[in-house]
């Protein structure tokens, strides 16, 4: 079973919906979980927000969050991970915003990736250095790793039911 449809099972059967706010990711989140059939029961949207523009427009990113740390930082995620659990009506929220590269730079290399989960119990981040593996790889761990956080996201909210 793919992690993908780890999450459409789980989610189903504990009557949970999940959706995403991707960035470096550019969609294969909320993709790799549409590919699922039944994902219609679990997932309803998700967002793609590229730009900082959309970041603050569709999510409720703070624009002087993004001004202090930047679109790559937990503070970011963490934002759009709650605006994307907020807009959705949505039981968990993955968040996904990093540097895929080429390029980055001495402060914020490629391959760094920050996630954030979001729930009605709080939001958790975390930051993952993937390392300068080539763009394709860099947005393929860190679509790998969302999926990791959202299954860990249902399987918190399992124990709590």
């Amino acid at each position: 079973m793919t992690r993908a449809e780890d999450i459409v099972a789980r989610a189903t059967a504990l009557g949970l919906t999940v959706t995403c706010a991707e960035s470096c990711t550019g969609g294969k989140v909320s993709a790799a979980i549409t590919d699922v059939p039944g994902s219609s029961a679990v997932f309803e949207r998700g967002f793609v927000t590229y730009s900082n523009v959309a970041k603050t427009e569709m999510l409720g990113v703070s624009p002087a969050t993004l001004g202090a740390h930047g679109a790559v930082s937990e503070q970011v995620a963490r934002q759009m991970a709650q605006g994307a659990l907020q807009a959705a009506r949505a039981d968990v929220a993955v968040a996904i915003s990093g540097i895929a590269g080429p390029g980055g730079s001495e402060f914020k290399p490629e391959g760094r990736v920050c996630y954030a989960l979001a729930t009605a119990s709080g939001v958790v981040s975390e930051t993952i250095e993937h390392g300068a593996l080539g763009r394709a790889n860099v947005r393929a761990a860190a679509a790998d790793h969302a999926l990791d956080l959202i299954l860990r996201g249902l399987a918190d909210l399992d124990g709590k039911s």
